[in-house]
């Protein structure tokens, strides 16, 4: 049953998926042990709203792959998953322009400090983090 307040469509079509930009793929989604350990013992950077590992990974891949990880001390499940949802719509907004091909980024939620963020704030924090990844890689 259709709502009174739905638009008039065409019944069987579906909408268009929206891409921010249409040449840029997806992020894949990391989620193996392995992959967190070895963003791990690369390079990292802490901001007021999150903590952002990066790695290049020298697979010959140009992938871009994500994790997402919050702990205990962000709460309970329902933090946990508030903050990981942010941090998942985050890495949307800013991945596509910012995130280089081949390389892994985690991101790691802060207790308290993830989920009260504005959203604006939380995508500087990323933005920040990228460049400053970035920029250490490339010295």
């Amino acid at each position: 049953m259709t709502p009174p307040e739905a638009p008039v469509s065409d019944a069987g079509t579906m909408p268009p998926a929206v891409s921010l930009r249409p040449d840029v793929t997806q992020p894949q989604i990391m989620r193996k042990r392995s992959d967190f350990l070895a963003a791990a013992r690369a390079h990292r950077c802490g901001t007021a709203g999150m903590m952002v590992q990066a790695r290049r990974r020298d697979d010959g891949s140009d992938l871009v792959r994500i994790g997402f990880t919050c702990s205990k001390k962000v709460g309970n499940a329902v933090a946990r998953n508030r903050a990981k949802r942010r941090l998942r719509e985050v890495a949307r907004a800013v991945l596509s322009d910012a995130g280089l091909p081949g390389w892994d980024y985690v991101l790691i939620g802060r207790a308290e400090a993830t989920a009260a963020r504005p959203f604006e704030r939380l995508k500087g924090d990323l933005e920040y983090a990228l460049r400053k990844l970035h920029a250490q890689v490339q010295k």
